[in-house]
């Protein structure tokens, strides 16, 4: 089954105008876009037969054509993430069988992330669209709270069923827990990784379904599956000791900088 990469990168966010050009120094010091790291997670996925930038800002496609990356344009129109990937699909001709959709601000993405994705299309057929989930910590899940605290959009979390179903993708600390708990300590809480492995059919039908009052409330693209009765499934993954962290606010840029410098990321 073939693989197509994509990675959605915008300039008009509302958060964070221009995200996808803002440094990144890792451990050696060098600076580097956040679009060229995510472009280089993205080149470690062996499976995949193409990747490519979708974005609809000629500052963002000079940027990525400086460091060698493939760039398909597409419409200002594109709501999310998941609409870019679609249309990305369809001006690349639609000849792959599933999409991946690495955001453009997840440099920390490990390959094995997206293998798992990839591996549960393969091989359950009752699933059409995919995204990983990290067990947190009790580091990662203080980390959650002090976001929301001090008024921060942080990570969003993930609450399935047995079977992996998602039942539910939010912004806020779900589910509720009081208790705290030590640092290296394993938590009732899921951080959901922004990734999405989706069959090509699930992406032609996300256009044609209507935008539902809890994307747009929780501004998560994956809610509208769901709100549409489709399944997503959430796929466990285990991070082998690698942090991991999205670029959601300014304030991300040290956290991930340090650890690119404790993993020892160039």
């Amino acid at each position: 089954m073939s693989l197509l990469v994509v990675i959605p990168a915008r300039y008009a966010s509302t958060r964070y105008p221009g995200k996808p050009l803002a440094m990144l120094k890792g451990a050696t010091g060098v600076s580097r876009s956040l679009i060229e790291r995510t472009w280089r997670a993205a080149r470690e996925i062996v499976d995949a037969d193409r990747i490519v930038v979708a974005t609809d800002d000629a500052r963002i496609e000079t940027a990525c054509i400086d460091f060698g990356a493939e760039v398909v344009m597409t419409s200002s129109a594109c709501g999310n993430g998941t609409e870019r990937c679609a249309e990305a699909l369809t001006r690349l001709g639609g000849q792959y069988d599933i999409v991946v959709n690495l955001q453009g601000d997840a440099p920390l993405t490990p390959p094995w992330f997206v293998d798992a994705l990839v591996s549960r299309l393969r091989t359950d057929r009752s699933a059409d669209v995919a995204t990983p989930v990290l067990r947190c910590d009790g580091r990662i899940l203080r980390s959650f709270r002090e976001d929301r605290a001090n008024g921060r959009v942080g990570g969003t979390t993930a609450v399935f069923g047995q079977n992996g179903r998602a039942l539910y993708f939010s912004k806020e600390v779900l589910p509720f827990v009081a208790q705290e708990y030590p640092d290296t300590a394993d938590t009732p809480v899921f951080h959901h990784v922004g990734v999405y492995a989706y069959r090509a059919r699930a992406l032609e039908v996300y256009l044609r379904y209507p935008v539902g009052r809890l994307e747009v409330s929780e501004g998560l693209e994956q809610l509208r599956f769901m709100e549409a009765d489709q399944a997503v499934t959430c796929v466990e993954v285990d991070a082998r000791g690698r942090q991991f962290w999205e670029l959601n606010n300014p304030e991300d840029i040290s956290r991930i900088e340090q650890m690119m410098d404790e993993m020892h990321i160039a």
